[in-house]
């Protein structure tokens, strides 16, 4: 009799042991469909536009007209594409608004009246990451120094990739990119007379 009763006992436990592995396997398919209906592209537009950040750049300090430029402004001011190189040999085009048309909307004088005290000035570029960099008013004037900036909100046409965006300057005359500031969210024109 011992032989059947260990024979009922191993199929009890074979018995059990299948019903648990189908639970856990029934478990598995259920979270595996519960990730995978968070993973499906078929998002509402509201759940897409709130992981992408909004464009927004203040433009501060020294201005007569402080700016504060979304997505809105931005397409309806004069645009610009520049090409830029890249480290594999391709090319990479850029599209964005002048830095000194957002700086003339803000109110700064370029041309004849970029004279005396108003030279005597800069423009803090910073980034959301706390990068910064700094330009004198003389070289953003085309009539004077003549650098080529542009606050870029597209490549290739399209938007900038989150590393890089919303916005960043580009600036095309610049041997190295060490001026193009990524994630760029504030100007701010400081003027040392006044």
């Amino acid at each position: 009799m011992r032989p059947i009763k260990r024979t009922m006992n191993a199929a009890l436990d074979c018995k059990r042991h299948l019903q648990l592995r189908s639970a856990i396997f029934a478990t598995l398919l259920f979270c595996a469909g519960l990730l995978g209906a968070n993973l499906l592209p078929a998002q509402t537009p509201t759940q897409t536009q709130s992981t992408i950040e909004e464009l927004k750049l203040v433009v501060s300090g020294d201005v007569p007209t402080p700016l504060t430029l979304g997505a809105k402004d931005f397409a309806a001011m004069p645009r610009e594409n520049v090409e830029m190189p890249d480290p594999d040999g391709g090319k990479t085009t850029y599209e964005g608004v002048p830095l000194q048309e957002i700086l003339k909307k803000a109110g700064i004088p370029f041309g004849r009246q970029m004279r005396g005290k108003d030279l005597a000035g800069y423009v803090l570029a910073s980034a959301k990451d706390g990068y910064q960099i700094v330009f004198s008013l003389g070289e953003l004037d085309p009539d004077l120094g003549g650098v080529r900036a542009i606050v870029a909100d597209k490549r290739d046409g399209k938007p900038l990739f989150q590393y890089q965006g919303p916005v960043r300057l580009v600036l095309p005359g610049d041997k190295a990119g060490a001026r193009s500031v990524r994630m760029l969210e504030k100007l701010e024109v400081v003027k040392l007379r006044k």
